[in-house]
């Protein structure tokens, strides 16, 4: 069987096999219907693999609160109309395994009724246990910095298929990160570059080549991370992390030079693939035109024979933006989606209001 997109699986799903008993057994209801959510079919990078679970012909269907009455009636003749396959693929799914999430797979009968992957709700009722609000008229910037990454981007890779409510609109306030917590972003990330500015080399001069490796590898993370924040496109979690930076508009020298930091085997080759790598990022910062220009030229760090940009510099332009603003005085932290192991909390809206307490100015305490 040829593979096939989950975004265009979904809506081939929706159009042939669900709008018909909508129109049919529901004619004036008024709803939204689409493909959003945590998914990598969401983002468009599912491939085979992914069909192993929580794939296959699915949708949610958003209603109004006064219309969830009919919720089981509207389920009930999706069940009772729905084929046992669509395009190849299970329609029926296994129940929620509590053991795993609540994951469902596709699980393929051919008498009874589907038990299809299929979501009805309200979008209050969904925004709220996906981000811990469902209000965007006046979030703060700790708001902001609270929200998984991860999930502000699946909500603009939604594919609509039926929008009365007008649900897209809703949504459009996360298009990106307001300028005060973009700058702050930036900031953060040049900042703990900056942290980590001379450690690469000072590893590999006593020996730590293990070390010196670790360190790369995360000012090489922290320098995809600005790709994305220049780039003002919102980053995945690591599965996607990346595959979503490949796709970024970058100089290729970019890439190059990151890949041949976490390559190459000598310390040498290593610290010049890195320092000029963040030479290639300055110079994006540069072009973006956010701060006066910074210089970019690699120098010493202070008396030691270690390469560098002086990424602390551009953070501290940056500060320059920040004053006057919420975040003026917060740590330079980021977010802890930022963080890769930490989608336990960063994706968990019930810490939302913890998370908030991060991002406040130490004269405040």
């Amino acid at each position: 069987m040829e593979f096939i997109k989950g975004k265009e699986l979904c809506r081939a799903f929706f159009e042939e096999c669900a709008r018909p008993v909508l129109e049919k057994e529901f004619p004036t209801l008024r709803y939204s219907a689409g493909l959003l959510g945590y998914g990598s079919d969401v983002l468009g990078f599912d491939d085979e693999v992914s069909t192993d679970h929580m794939w296959g012909p699915r949708f949610y269907l958003f209603l109004d609160a006064a219309d969830l009455a009919y919720r089981t009636q509207i389920f009930d003749a999706f069940v009772h109309a729905f084929p046992y396959t669509f395009r190849g693929y299970s329609v029926n799914f296994s129940k929620p395994d509590p053991n795993d999430g609540g994951v469902r797979c596709a699980e393929p009968k051919s008498s009874g009724t589907v038990s299809p992957l299929i979501w009805i709700r309200t979008i209050e009722d969904y925004l709220t246990e996906e981000l811990g609000l469902c209000d965007f008229s006046a979030l703060s910037a700790a708001d902001w910095l609270s929200f998984s990454e991860h999930r502000l981007l699946s909500f603009t890779k939604a594919d609509w298929y039926v929008d009365s409510l007008n649900l897209a609109s809703v949504l459009k306030p996360l298009h990106y990160y307001p300028d005060t917590v973009w700058h702050y972003l930036l900031a953060s990330n040049w900042s703990l570059l900056a942290e980590e500015q001379a450690f690469c080399r000072r590893c590999g001069d006593v020996g730590d080549e293990l070390g010196s490796r670790l360190v790369a590898s995360r000012r090489v993370e922290r320098l995809m991370h600005l790709g994305f924040l220049y780039c003002r496109q919102y980053a995945p979690y690591s599965k996607w992390f990346g595959t979503g930076f490949s796709k970024l508009p970058l100089p290729n020298e970019l890439s190059v030079l990151l890949k041949r930091t976490l390559t190459v085997y000598s310390l040498d080759e290593r610290e010049e693939a890195l320092v000029q790598a963040e030479q290639c990022m300055a110079k994006i910062h540069n072009e973006s035109g956010i701060t006066p220009p910074v210089s970019t030229e690699i120098g010493w760090y202070f008396t030691r024979k270690i390469r560098t940009i002086h990424p602390d510099a551009i953070s501290g332009a940056l500060c320059e933006r920040l004053r006057g603003t919420e975040l003026e005085g917060v740590p330079l932290i980021g977010t802890l989606s930022e963080v890769a192991n930490f989608t336990a909390i960063s994706n968990d809206a019930a810490y939302r209001k913890a998370i908030c307490g991060l991002y406040k100015n130490s004269t405040t305490h």
